[in-house]
């Protein structure tokens, strides 16, 4: 590390020291781990296999128990991560299919598949939109049977329009709670073109019902539209709303907050084949994409992000400046459907990346620290933050960690994808470099690093209150 070394500043950390803002114009070499001095990598799992090549994009994560589940475009990994300082990998299921985004309920594991393909099986083959609508097409969600993690039995899959670019599991209400999972399907289309499966207008999601006892019954329950009116239409800076990309659950709060390309969305999923809009918030003078969304744990706030330039681009610089691909804080005003989103402030990391550095805002999670909203969050190649946002007005960063650039001479897509707190411990999937495993002292986190098996799936979010 550039920093001081950790003993010098151990005392400061115990004090709830806020580490400096690496200097803007200091750019790790390639390769080079620097970080505040509250954090730590304990632990990497290169990639491998099926997943080592470059364009073998490891993707998002979902967790149970004492194992973690690593989505790769090619299929998923599965670690078992009872030693955070030594994870394994007891499984790797090559299943190619778009992101593989993917969320577990109980023994099910669902993966989400946004690559248009010729069947729905794990051999299935790419079919590219320029041949004809008469050849075999398949992209939507696949179900898993994870009872034994060393060896998931494919279970069922789920053909959706526009397939499946991320999905978000929502439990049955009432007497279907032990009986059914909902899952919401976000996918939409960036192209004015007619494509095969995905024509405009798409301004819905799928919510496939899944029973339980029975889950190769699986099947669309409901294929609602939430955009009546088109949306956001677009503009040269934002992306016009046509579906969602990702959609963040709360039940327990009855809410679920949507990223849904050119709108901020506050839903009531009251009704989980039914969900309702509440209120929109839209940027379009910062905001391109509006790419996830995070509650804070009394569901006052949510955290939306912005993936400028798709997630492949350098937009960490001063060129792009601070709000341009960050996030951006609202807080929640009012109650049911008075409530409205308020914008509050904005937040990036405060340090300036490579022009070889695809760097935005992508996904995060809570970490439970009552009393207080702190999120741990990836940045693709502008690593792993810590950030709080108790006073929404103000969030402060109070770690920090990345990976210097892959190359001094182009731009490769990495970092991280997503970074959660899960047992403890923040782990993080690497776009190139693999599995990482973090550990912050900070005391500032509480009992956080006792709190064990708190959030399965971060899209999903359950209340830490009661701990």
């Amino acid at each position: 590390m550039r920093l001081a070394s950790l003993g010098a500043v151990a005392a400061l950390v115990g004090l709830g020291f806020t580490a400096p803002a690496q200097a803007a114009a200091v750019i790790p070499g390639v390769d080079e781990i620097v970080s505040s001095p509250n954090i730590r990598q304990i632990a990497n799992v290169p990639k491998t296999g099926a997943f080592a090549p470059e364009s073998a994009l490891n993707s998002d994560l979902a967790f149970q128990g004492k194992y973690a589940y690593a989505g790769n475009y090619n299929g998923f990994t599965v670690y078992d991560v009872s030693n955070p300082a030594a994870p394994q990998a007891i499984t790797q299921l090559v299943c190619p299919g778009g992101q593989n985004d993917l969320s577990i309920y109980g023994n099910l594991l669902f993966t989400a598949t946004d690559s248009v393909r010729n069947n729905d099986s794990c051999s299935s083959v790419a079919v590219p939109n320029s041949e004809p609508e008469t050849v075999p097409r398949w992209e939507g969600i696949r179900i898993w049977d994870i009872s034994d993690p060393r060896n998931p039995q494919y279970v069922k899959s789920v053909h959706t329009t526009c397939g499946s670019h991320t999905l978000t599991l929502v439990p049955g209400k009432g007497k279907e709670k032990k009986k059914a999972v909902y899952v919401y399907v976000s996918s939409y289309n960036t192209s004015s073109s007619s494509l095969p499966n995905c024509a405009l207008p798409h301004d819905k999601i799928s919510i496939v019902k899944v029973p339980l006892k029975k889950p190769a019954e699986a099947a669309i329950a409901a294929t609602p539209v939430l955009f009546e009116d088109g949306g956001f239409p677009g503009d040269s800076n934002s992306t016009a709303t046509s579906g969602c990309h990702d959609i963040t659950a709360y039940p327990e709060k009855d809410l679920a907050a949507g990223a849904c390309m050119g709108d901020g969305v506050l839903f009531d999923i009251s009704n989980p084949v039914a969900p309702k809009v509440v209120t929109t918030v839209r940027d379009a003078e910062n905001f391109a994409f509006w790419h996830s969304a995070t509650f804070n744990n009394n569901a006052t706030k949510i955290v939306f992000t912005d993936e400028l330039g798709g997630g492949g681009g350098a937009t960490c610089n001063p060129t792009i400046g601070p709000d341009k691909g960050a996030d951006a804080v609202y807080d929640i005003k009012g109650k049911g459907k008075k409530a409205k989103l308020v914008f509050q402030s904005y937040f990036k990391i405060p340090r300036e990346n490579a022009s070889t550095e695809n760097c935005v805002a992508h996904n995060g999670s809570l970490i439970p620290v009552p009393g207080r909203d702190i999120i741990v969050q990836a940045w693709y190649q502008g690593g792993i933050s810590v950030w709080d946002f108790t006073d929404s007005k103000k969030p402060k960063e109070i770690a920090y960690w990345e990976r210097g650039p892959l190359s001094n001479e182009r731009l490769i897509v990495g970092g991280a994808w997503s970074a959660y707190w899960y047992n403890g411990h923040i782990y993080s999937n690497d776009i190139q470099k693999g599995f990482d495993v973090l550990k912050i002292d900070d005391r500032r986190l509480g009992k956080a690093a006792k709190k064990k098996s708190w959030q399965i799936n971060p899209q999903t979010q359950t209340s830490y209150s009661k701990w």
